[in-house]
């Protein structure tokens, strides 16, 4: 079992110490440690379902009875991450690797094919990888889509086909569990590919020691840069934004795309029956109203851009976007990830140069110091007598120290303990399911 509250050392590892017990997965939630990934779903199947809760995302609930719920917390990011060690190995960027995670070699590029490239949300790259496994002979690509019958929902899906990869291409700014669906993959007739968020990815891989074959199937893990997740409530402020009040009359939801970084749009069919869409602008719909309905777990993870993938992309905003149809960078972490981009490199499946590993934080300017707030802000959780999550050769300390000017610093903790009495994320806060028609 994990212990809650930790004990700052001095390469930013946040080790546990005696301030009670965190007894599984549903605690976890009710304590605001909750990531939504759905891993706990796929340990536990008999006991843990994962439902829609408006304000703070997908969240685990009791099906069962059993201790299923309680071992799902060895394979918990919402509790910890952890590398192998917090020394690099001589194949990784030294300089990049307190700060990025293991850094092998990074691409930047696009989707050959200029249809998808404008279509999806940064040049089509994940796309294209994702069909390319399956050119290869992958069994299928575990991910997330549209839901069909609420479209400004998410779905966990296993496409098997190259149309069906492309059908759900594109960014998805509202919670999604893709871990809830990892039984498919160890269902699966040969291996696959995930492709997720940073925390989804680090909860596959923890969940590979619990679930042999898991482990034996998971061949490729493809992690997408990500600033937080939205509440199912951000998705609905925005809509209304756009002038659609009723959820139920949606037909289709765009976060971005059709060029970069694009435009959020949504499709409606009013109650007399006529046929609309409204768009706005990435900052009209990220900027103002989506990044401000992030859970709190987002506010305290240090991970950003898949550090533990075998992949991660993401947008290079050093470039200029306008009137580019759309560019990824491509981040080799392991092995693995690095001869598989290679290979597609070669078989022509994506249109890549090879990048200075300086573009990558030129790319995410503000994630070095957002990584040095996450150090701070534990601190004020403990101060608050609140659970933290141990990270383990994951520094922090050295980003807070370096980064944040003085009055950062004592705002990334006093802050945080404002934020938290004012939020009253103390307090035990049970998952409210969203109700059907909710």
């Amino acid at each position: 079992m994990s212990r809650l509250g930790g004990s700052a050392v001095g390469d930013g590892t946040l080790r546990p110490v005696g301030r009670g017990r965190l007894l599984d997965v549903f605690d976890v939630a009710a304590r605001n440690l909750c990531c939504g990934c759905g891993v706990c779903a796929a340990v536990a199947p008999d006991e843990v379902a994962m439902v829609d809760d408006l304000d703070q995302g997908r969240r685990p609930i009791r099906i069962g009875p059993g201790a299923g719920a309680a071992r799902a917390l060895a394979a918990c990011p919402g509790v910890h991450l952890e590398h192998p060690s917090r020394r690099p190995s001589d194949a990784v960027d030294r300089e990049l690797f307190a700060e990025w995670g293991p850094v092998r070699r990074i691409w930047e590029g696009y989707a050959p094919d200029p249809g998808l490239r404008f279509r999806a949300s940064s040049g089509g790259l994940v796309t294209a990888l994702s069909t390319f496994a399956l050119q290869r002979g992958f069994a299928g690509v575990l991910h997330v889509g549209p839901d069909e019958s609420e479209p400004w929902k998410n779905r966990t899906v296993l496409s098997q086909t190259k149309e069906e990869v492309e059908s759900r291409c594109g960014s998805r700014y509202s919670p999604s569990s893709p871990g809830e669906g990892l039984g498919l993959i160890e269902a699966a007739d040969g291996p696959c590919v995930l492709v997720a968020k940073p925390c989804d990815v680090a909860g596959a891989q923890q969940a590979r020691a619990l679930r042999p074959a898991l482990d034996a199937n998971l061949a490729l893990t493809i992690g997408i840069f990500c600033a937080g997740t939205p509440s199912l409530r951000g998705t609905l402020a925005m809509l209304q934004v756009m002038g659609i009040d009723d959820p139920r009359t949606v037909t289709a939801v765009r976060y971005r795309g059709h060029g970069w970084p694009g435009r959020a749009r949504a499709d409606a069919i009013d109650t007399d029956g006529s046929a609309r869409s409204a768009e706005l602008s990435y900052e009209e719909s990220w900027g103002d109203i989506l990044q401000k309905h992030r859970q709190w777990r987002c506010m305290i993870c240090p991970d950003h851009t898949g550090e533990f993938a075998d992949i991660s992309v993401g947008d290079p905003w050093y470039r200029p976007t306008g009137d580019d149809p759309g560019q990824s960078l491509v981040v080799a972490r392991t092995e693995a990830g690095e001869r598989f981009v290679l290979d597609a490199i070669a078989s022509g499946a994506i249109t890549v140069v090879e990048s200075a590993h300086r573009h990558l934080p030129a790319s995410q300017p503000n994630l070095a110091t957002t990584r040095g707030q996450v150090w701070g802000r534990l601190i004020g959780m403990r101060l608050m007598n609140m659970p933290v999550p141990r990270y383990r050769n994951v520094p922090m300390f050295p980003s807070w120290w370096r980064r944040l000017s003085p009055r950062e610093k004592l705002g990334s903790v006093a802050g945080t303990m404002r934020r938290v009495w004012q939020r009253k994320l103390y307090r035990r806060r049970p998952v409210q399911p969203r109700s059907p028609s909710g």
